[in-house]
């Protein structure tokens, strides 16, 4: 079979030229904005509310990304400061990625009225879409692969697509698609959101950190396969505890190349880790001490308007249940006799022998 290898560039019009990987940005950016808006009209949201916090959300994203990438391969950046701003050739870090969301979105909820923690439960979805499509967008430009590994392994044993198989061919060796474990892991994390999101038991900012907890275990695993993974000089003690902890894989993977020069520790593994243990400590924490009353699924209520400071903004009627609209008109049903029969009465105190 001969292999089916992609041009990173999808057209050109003239002097522009346009590349599946910024393509492949904008389908997730618009993915997760669908499904935002879908989960907002439950809380009286707009669709306004989630354009613009995208519009002000994806760039502060992609700037944020390329600086943690830039700031860890600052040796070379130092050297080539042109090729800052060629994110197009990929190099950009998902957690410098949410690092700018979760910054730009503190500001805008703030400024909105809305509490922060109940605005990005809603918002954590779009997240997990955006970087399962995303990702595909490293599969169009071959990189964030991992480690050499053998064909059949990934046809025979893995039951890898041929088309992806071909496309890990990077100058004769084949790779570990790593991005495709990622993706299917965050495919797998977005239907346990999807869930557990309808479930009572859930408190404000728990699908926050479980989002956190469900991404940062899949990336500290897929993490060690990868060949360019950003890293630092850690203590010997910290790459044992990496290296015990990831152990489990050795029994069907092997962990990729990371160059000593770099590091010894990949930061992302180490921040995957952290964010596992924060997202335990906070839900813990927060269920045993009281803090988490608030339900996700309560209606949302904006301060400024509560405080009588401005009207609401970015407002739609809410959806009502079955179980409400029926309440309502059972209330509505009493409440016109009563009157009627208050009208009839008044009507013959005035004139008895007024036709009622």
């Amino acid at each position: 079979m001969f292999p089916l290898l992609l041009d990173p560039i999808a057209f050109t019009l003239g002097p522009l030229t346009v590349h599946w990987y910024g393509i492949t940005l904008g389908l997730a950016a618009l993915a997760g904005l669908l499904i935002a808006v879908q989960e907002g009209k439950r809380f009286g949201l707009s669709p306004d509310f989630f354009l613009d916090l995208m519009l002000y959300g994806v760039p502060s994203s992609i700037i944020a990304a390329r600086l943690y990438y830039v700031a860890f391969k600052w040796d070379y950046y130092r050297d080539n400061p042109g090729e800052i701003i060629q994110i197009w050739n990929g190099g950009i870090a998902i957690y410098g990625a949410l690092i700018g969301a979760f910054v730009c979105g503190y500001f805008y909820i703030r400024a909105k009225g809305f509490n922060y923690l109940r605005i990005v439960d809603i918002c954590v979805p779009s997240l997990l879409i955006g970087q399962m499509i995303g990702r595909w967008g490293n599969f169009i430009n071959q990189e964030a692969y991992g480690g050499p590994v053998d064909p059949d392994y990934l046809r025979n044993t893995l039951h890898i697509p041929s088309f992806i198989v071909e496309q890990m061919n990077v100058n004769g060796t084949y790779h570990h698609p790593t991005f495709l474990y990622e993706s299917l892991w965050s495919l797998l994390g977005l239907v346990i959101l999807f869930v557990i999101r309808r479930q009572k038991f859930l408190r404000a900012g728990e699908l926050l950190f479980t989002y956190l907890i469900w991404y940062s275990i899949g990336r500290f695993y897929i993490e060690a396969l990868r060949t360019d993974s950003l890293a630092f000089h850690g203590p010997a003690w910290l790459v044992n505890l990496v290296d015990a902890l990831w152990s489990p894989m050795t029994t069907a993977f092997e962990q990729g190349y990371l160059n000593p020069a770099e590091g010894n520790v990949r930061s992302s593994q180490l921040l995957a880790f952290i964010l596992v243990i924060a997202g335990i400590v906070f839900i813990v924490v927060r269920r045993q001490f009281g803090w988490a009353k608030e339900r996700y699924s309560d209606p949302l209520t904006n301060n400024k308007v509560a405080a009588g400071k401005v009207e609401e903004p970015n407002a739609v009627p809410a959806a009502k249940s079955g179980t409400e609209s029926e309440e309502q008109s059972e209330e509505q049903s009493e409440a016109v006799p009563e009157e009627t029969e208050t009208t009839e009465n008044d009507a013959k105190k005035e004139d008895p022998g007024r036709p009622v």
